[in-house]
């Protein structure tokens, strides 16, 4: 049968925070895997609404920590092991780095340490053509990529990029130790156009690709509304 936790049982609001807490979750990132606004699961936790769990949201996060259903209110019989442990692999968790990329006039990235991490069906992730070890999210700070990427888009970062012949797209970058999240393109004569999609900001033309060093390429972002 799936995992029981014996130490569960004070009803599903309690044992969905005790298993975020236990498996160093937290509320907003779990809020984003359903697709809900991020503040959803700690307002289902912390002030009991919605009142219950609708059944899609309810078997995700059964599938996801791997336990029964009836552990967070509902009233079927438990799934079986061979069940629970293949939907456990359909979703890889991608990393969240504790930085900002600019899309303004650019922020210093001083620390690069995982900070939290989201989960993605593996599926999705294949299909898109990405390795999911070379895979980090992180957060659009300012502007000047708007209307594409707004101040706060959660992006996913594909750095294996870094290591494959530039093409035309969006990139995280970094010039003179700013991290920044722009459009770049190859000219024929080799230089780099550096862009942003909101006109009130500058462009750069016929930049030395040795001047910058890219981090990775764009491949999704999330947006909060």
């Amino acid at each position: 049968m799936a995992q029981k936790f014996p130490e569960l049982g004070d009803g599903p609001r309690a044992n969905l925070e005790r298993l975020i807490r236990k498996n160093g979750d937290d509320f907003s990132s779990l809020s984003r895997m359903l697709g809900k606004n991020p503040a959803y699961i700690q307002q289902y936790i912390k002030r009991g609404t919605p009142r219950k769990l609708d059944e899609e949201d309810r078997r995700k996060l059964a599938e996801f920590y791997a336990i029964d259903e009836q552990l967070l209110g509902a009233n079927i019989p438990a799934v079986t092991t061979q069940t629970s442990s293949l939907s456990s692999q359909n979703m890889v968790r991608i990393k969240q780095l504790q930085l900002g990329a600019s899309a303004g006039p650019g922020s210093l990235a001083d620390d690069e340490a995982p900070q939290d991490s989201m989960a993605f069906g593996a599926k999705w992730l294949k299909q898109i053509g990405t390795d999911p070890k070379k895979l980090s999210l992180i957060v659009v700070d300012g502007d000047s990529m708007d209307p594409t990427l707004c101040d706060g888009d959660d992006i996913m970062v594909d750095h294996s990029a870094a290591e494959r012949p530039l093409r035309d797209g969006i990139y995280v970058l970094r010039m003179d130790d700013v991290l920044l999240v722009k459009r770049l393109a190859l000219r024929p004569s080799g230089q780099l156009s550096i862009r942003s999609d909101n006109e009130r900001y500058p462009d750069w033309d016929d930049i030395d690709p040795a001047e910058v060093n890219i981090i990775g390429r764009v491949v999704w972002k999330g947006r909060r509304l």
